[in-house]
């Protein structure tokens, strides 16, 4: 799965290219981040704000393409029996997107994404009224390399205007195996992310929601 997931994002630009009339955009949004397989420290949702630059060839038929390049601060928030706290993970997104172009207004995006992590910190006070603090040197701790699938939609209400939604969902783990025995009180080893992202931007030349003439 993983091998055919990083195929698929490698491959993807190079058709982008191929196909001519390329349009480059800026977009950015909200993240609601959280993560899954985390029972053990009930996490629960963080927001935060993603933005980058994409490219958006231009299509003649129902499908298109999409290539993207996006900072995303993600994360969680945790709690156990003597800790509450925040955890804050910084990301470089590279999805690759398939298009399916309802009409020239609204597209159906889905496809495959990796992502590199670029910095991590994480927060704790006690519940019992007591310290606070802040935990540092905890890149060690986390998989510099997380991949998964983004699924979403957009609309297109005047040319060059995008609005959209996207769930993103990682197959990998956050934290590495080798971790368990030392896991620091915020971490759960078998957590994934999972977010969703809310988002604005402008497209600048080819518009891939342009349809086939008949």
């Amino acid at each position: 799965m993983r091998k055919t997931i990083l195929f698929v994002v490698l491959l993807m630009p190079v058709i982008s290219f191929c196909q001519g009339g390329l349009g480059i955009g800026l977009k950015a949004g909200l993240n609601f981040a959280n993560v899954t397989s985390a029972s053990s420290i009930n996490s629960s949702s963080r927001s935060g704000f993603m933005a980058g630059i994409f490219l958006a060839p231009q299509s003649k038929s129902i499908i298109s393409s999409r290539t993207e390049l996006i900072y995303s601060k993600q994360g969680y928030s945790f709690a156990n029996s003597t800790k509450t706290g925040n955890v804050n993970l910084d990301y470089i997104l590279l999805p690759q997107l398939m298009g399916i172009n309802i009409t020239k207004f609204v597209t159906i995006q889905l496809g495959a994404q990796m992502a590199f992590l670029i910095n991590a910190k994480a927060d704790s006070t006690s519940t019992s009224g007591g310290t606070s603090g802040t935990y540092g040197s905890i890149m060690n701790y986390y998989n510099k390399f997380d991949y998964g699938f983004a699924v979403g939609g957009e609309i297109h209400p005047v040319k060059g205007l995008l609005i959209g939604a996207r769930y993103n969902i990682s197959l990998g783990k956050i934290y590495k195996d080798a971790m368990t025995g030392q896991a620091p009180s915020f971490s759960s080893i078998d957590a994934k992310n999972n977010v969703v992202q809310l988002f604005a931007g402008w497209i600048f030349g080819g518009d891939q929601s342009k349809k086939k003439k008949k």
